[in-house]
This record gives C-alpha cells, sequence and structure tokens, in this order.
C-alpha cells in the first residue's frame, strides 16, 4: 500500500460570537444551532466556493469534531450537519470528541485515510455552541459529571472505581487545570507570572485588532445573520469576531479579577505550594487565572476540504499546503495544558524535524499559560507563534478550533511565503493534538 500525500485545498469559518451561557440576549448566535453554523459553511463553500469545481457527491467521507455533542449540539452522527448543508445523504460522517482537540482529531482521522488510499477528498469540521451548551455543572441539564470518580469511599465504603492517580475534581474545572500549571512552574527553572500571562492576553488582542483592522479574516470568515448582543429581536450580520477587544490595555487586563484559585485553599486532590510559598511568588494569596489571560467562551464553527494530489489534480485545484505529520498524547488531566508538548514532540519526531524548523506556530490560547508553556519548552521566539493574535481573543469555541488554527496557519504560511508551520491544541481530558504543514508554494 503507498502512502500518498494530502492536501489543504480549502478553508473558511464563520465569525466566533461571544457566548454567555444564562444570557440569551447576550449571545449573538444564540437563536442558532451548532449544525446550523457548519451547514452555513458546508453550503458556502460547495455552492459558491467550489462551484463547478468539486460535486459535493465527490466527497469521500464527512469528519465532524465537537466537545459537548449533546442537548442542541447533538450531532446525529454528523448528519445533522451533513443534513443542513444540503450535502448528499451517501456522504458517510462521524463525530469526533478530544474535547479541544475534536476537529483536529477529525482531522488526523481524514488524513489517515487519504494516506492510506480509502479516500480521496475528505471534508472536516468543527463546532461548538457555549452558550445552548455550557460547560458550567449549574447551567448544564444534559451533562452529569463522574461523581463516582470523586468519592474515595461511600459511607465507609471504599469505592472500587476512585482513582488515587487522577484528580479528577481539578481535571473537570478548566481554569483550576491553568491554575495548577502555573503553580507547578514556580518550582521549574523558569517560572511564570501573572504579568506575563496578561501582557500575552493583551497581545492577542492587539494583534487580532490590527488584523482585523487591515481585513485579514476576511478571506476565511462568512458572516452569519444572527441577532445584535443584548437584544434577540434586532438581526444584525455578524462578519467579525464578536470577542475581539480593540484598546485592550495591561492595565485594563491587570486589574480583572481571579476567576481561579490557589490549590492551597483546597482545590487540588494534593497542593503544589503551600500558602507561604504561593504568597512569597506571587505577592498574593488570590488566584492568577482571569478572564483577560484566558480565552473567552464562543459559539462556531468551521471547514476545511482535505485531497490527495490526483484528486486535487483532476479538479484543478491548488493547495494551500500540505499536511505532512500529526501528534497526539496524554497527559495528567489536572494540568491538561502540558498536552501540546508531547503531541508536539510525536509530530515532529515523525516528521524528521526539530522545533527550530518551524517558521510559524499557532499555539491554542485557551489560557495564556498553555502557550507560554509550550513556547518555553521548544524555546520558541514570540514573533514565530499567532502572529494574527490567538484565542484569548479570537474566540474558543471548543470542537471548532481544530480547524481554525491549522486553516489560519495554512493562510500565514502563504502570506508570509514561509515554509513550514505547527498546530496545536491543550485538550480537556489532559491530552494535546498537533499538525505540521508545508507550504508548496515556495
Amino acid at each position: 500500500m503507498n502512502i500518498k500525500d494530502v492536501y489543504m485545498v480549502d478553508y473558511i469559518r464563520t465569525p466566533f460570537s461571544r457566548s454567555r451561557p444564562g444570557n440569551r440576549n447576550g449571545s449573538a448566535f444564540s437563536e442558532l444551532r451548532g449544525e446550523q453554523l457548519v451547514a452555513f459553511t458546508l453550503r458556502n463553500m460547495f455552492e459558491e466556493r467550489l462551484k463547478g469545481k468539486v460535486e459535493k457527491n465527490e466527497i469521500s467521507e464527512f469528519l465532524l469534531g465537537c466537545s459537548l455533542p449533546i442537548g442542541s449540539n447533538w450531532a446525529y452522527a454528523g448528519r445533522n450537519a451533513l443534513f443542513a448543508g444540503n450535502m448528499p445523504y451517501t456522504v458517510p460522517s462521524v463525530v469526533f470528541d478530544r474535547q479541544c482537540g475534536s476537529a483536529m482529531a477529525a482531522m488526523h482521522h481524514g488524513m489517515m485515510e487519504i494516506m492510506l488510499g480509502y479516500a480521496d477528498t475528505i471534508l472536516v469540521s468543527g463546532m461548538e455552541h457555549m452558550y445552548k451548551e455550557p460547560m458550567q455543572f449549574e447551567l448544564q441539564k444534559h451533562w452529569i459529571p463522574p461523581v463516582y470518580l470523586v468519592m474515595e469511599s461511600f459511607n465507609g465504603t471504599p469505592n472500587p472505581w476512585y482513582r488515587h492517580d487522577v484528580d479528577i475534581t481539578t481535571s473537570l474545572q478548566m481554569v483550576q487545570t491553568a491554575q495548577k500549571l502555573l503553580e507547578e512552574e514556580v518550582k521549574s527553572d523558569r517560572p511564570f507570572t501573572r504579568e506575563e500571562m496578561d501582557r500575552w492576553g493583551v497581545r492577542s488582542h492587539e494583534l487580532a485588532a490590527k488584523a482585523l483592522k487591515e481585513g485579514y479574516f476576511k478571506d476565511e470568515l462568512l458572516p452569519v445573520m444572527a441577532h445584535k448582543e443584548g437584544d434577540s429581536r434586532e438581526k444584525m450580520l455578524v462578519d467579525r469576531d464578536l470577542s475581539i477587544r480593540e484598546g485592550t490595555t495591561y492595565e485594563k487586563v491587570a486589574s480583572l479579577s481571579a476567576v481561579s484559585d490557589p490549590g492551597f485553599k483546597g482545590g487540588y486532590k494534593n497542593p503544589v505550594l503551600d500558602r507561604r510559598e504561593y504568597r512569597e511568588f506571587f505577592n498574593s494569596t488570590r488566584g492568577q487565572i482571569t478572564a483577560g489571560n484566558s480565552s473567552p467562551l464562543n459559539a462556531g464553527a468551521a471547514t476545511c476540504l482535505l485531497m490527495n494530489e490526483e484528486s486535487m489534480e483532476s479538479h484543478g485545484m491548488k493547495p494551500m499546503v500540505k499536511l505532512i505529520s500529526m501528534g497526539w498524547a496524554g497527559v495528567d488531566p489536572s494540568v491538561m495544558g502540558r498536552g501540546p508538548v508531547p503531541a508536539t514532540e510525536m509530530a515532529l519526531e515523525k516528521a524528521g524535524m526539530k522545533a527550530d524548523d518551524i517558521d510559524f506556530w499557532e499555539i491554542n490560547e485557551a489560557f495564556a499559560i498553555v502557550t507560554l508553556n509550550c513556547m518555553k519548552h521548544f524555546n520558541i521566539p514570540p514573533e514565530k507563534v499567532n502572529v494574527k493574535g490567538g484565542a484569548i481573543a479570537i474566540g474558543h469555541p471548543l470542537g471548532a478550533s481544530g480547524v481554525r488554527l491549522p486553516g489560519t496557519l495554512a493562510r500565514i504560511l502563504v502570506e508570509k511565503k514561509a515554509k513550514y508551520g505547527l498546530a496545536n491544541l491543550c485538550c480537556g481530558s489532559g491530552q494535546g493534538v498537533a499538525v505540521i504543514m508545508e507550504n508548496m508554494n515556495i
């Protein structure tokens, strides 16, 4: 069996709206479902962008990523989005859940199908609607946390399901996993500070606002008719990512209150720092993760088209990039932000490359500490990372980011006339994913 090359030939996404769970009027996409957002991208891709080039019935398979495919996000094996997107029912589909890496896991699967000759044209999408299906326990009607993994015993009887090596309580609270990663790094050779994280958050907004002003995102954004934030009765065409804030300053971000708690307050199974150590380093007894150094809650969808060389050439298509390697890994879920590091190591090893070979990186800013930690591990200079802003500004609709990052990165490589790019994400539950791409146009 000959291994075939895989190319990304098209990419489009919706804008990312701000999701405000519990506030219908405040979320611009509150009247739309997740699969409808995907359907907008499918219809646009085949009825406008690819019209006359690729027919819908030529798609080998439709792969959809979603972090929380329950409730109104219920994907019906991807068929809801497929049908709403006016795609033929003869196109098979499947849904992937690797939390924040769901869409990239779908991309990995599509790459392998093409590499092994089981498919020649694959459609990959990702979606999340964090207003309709929020991650907060108190607002989620369909999600029941695994309490049986948390309790060491019931009424004095040992719980056979309890895992001493897994801190599931921390793992289920993403802000606490970021706080714990930060605290663990205090005892490393180069710890991170609240100021570093805040300044990275400001940088994200500054670069995204600059790209927005220059019209950079227009070529990857599909405007969506939704409603004005704050008034669900007033229709509005959303043509930009609503989380990007122009004029963000360090002083504003530094003034924000914490959304995390220090581990010594009982947040972790095994505290990393005691109160004295924590106060000595952070000059505070408060948490360090804030809305300013974290990604917001969002709704959105992204789609890309993968082809082998024969299919691409027979359709007269040109590649955005060639996808040359991939990686995934599992890590301690209570510090899930470490996931991109081993996933990236796997992708680099399989490609026979080193981190220095990569010209531009997209490292998902679920939290600033995640990006900074990956940069530290691979000694990546800031000017190579998230050069159009990251998820802190653009947004992070969980299941969609695994297509958004490589799609944006492919466009960056073309614009910058650069050779290699690597996109990676941390994943809730303690995992990481990565993909490496090559610009064939230089």
